[in-house]
């Protein structure tokens, strides 16, 4: 007698499941190394032609981005283009890909039928941030990493009280999310950029230590955590693209 088929969401659960003990067990095994060694270890073996990074080329990627440049230059970067990034922000991304010699970058745009729809007159992020977000980065993202079985992220402990127990490898659905800079401190971020010569994203001199779109992003004021600058005003501390929104897109049946 032929087994019965089991349902489609059952199936996803137990890949999803797998994934989640792959990502722990990772992270129990190599999450204590370098940045660099995680970096090596996760291109070269673990994903091996199936991992990109995604950066937003704001106040501190030039050192992940750095670290990539030594391991494979010409390993996926994902830019979200959300059209509302400062003119300074997408000049800096120019300028790093052009330092480390980055060949392989993949700018990713909000859906423009999704823009007519949800945001017509291009000031949604006046009355529905977490709208805003949806159609600009989280739905975007989930494109943009669709094709991989995992990325890097730039992501630290340091950065806000929201990330304090960060991983450095992470399940997000049937893919895994590693943030290799997660135990760095602001010590630790600023000798490396010192040590290497490091170009700033032109906008930390001006006090924005986390810089995301224009309408949205203030400079921290002093004593403020890093991220603290982004939706004041708002209960709102994530964009989305690292909680469980992405995990849904990723899902859609329209990926």
């Amino acid at each position: 007698m032929l087994a019965k088929p089991r349902p489609l969401d059952r199936i996803i659960v137990d890949a999803e499941a797998g994934i989640a003990a792959e990502a722990a067990g990772l992270d129990a095994l190599y999450g204590h190394l370098k940045p660099l060694e995680i970096i090596e270890r996760s291109a070269r073996e673990f994903f091996h032609g199936e991992i990109a990074a995604v950066s937003s080329f704001g106040a501190d990627s030039a050192v992940l981005l750095h670290m990539i440049a030594k391991i494979d230059r010409t390993l996926p970067v994902i830019f979200l283009d959300t059209g509302k990034h400062f003119e300074e922000t997408l000049g800096y991304r120019d300028a790093l890909v052009a330092d480390f010699g980055l060949t392989d970058i993949r700018v990713i745009t909000p859906e423009e039928a999704a823009l007519e729809r949800i945001d017509p007159t291009g000031n949604l992020n006046e009355t529905d941030t977490d709208a805003c977000c949806g159609v600009r980065k989280v739905e975007p993202l989930a494109r943009g990493v669709e094709p991989f079985r995992a990325w890097f992220t730039g992501r630290k402990r340091f950065q806000a009280t929201t990330r304090a127990s960060l991983p450095v490898f992470e399940a997000v659905g049937s893919r895994i999310r590693i943030n290799p800079l997660a135990h760095w401190t602001t010590s630790d971020q600023a000798n490396y950029m010192r040590a290497h010569a490091l170009r700033e994203n032109p906008l930390v001199a001006y006090g924005y230590l986390s810089i995301g779109c224009f309408p949205c992003t203030q400079p921290v004021q002093p004593g403020e955590d890093a991220r603290s600058g982004r939706w004041v005003g708002h209960a709102k501390t994530e964009c989305g693209i690292h909680l469980s929104g992405l995990e849904k897109s990723l899902t859609d049946a329209s990926l």
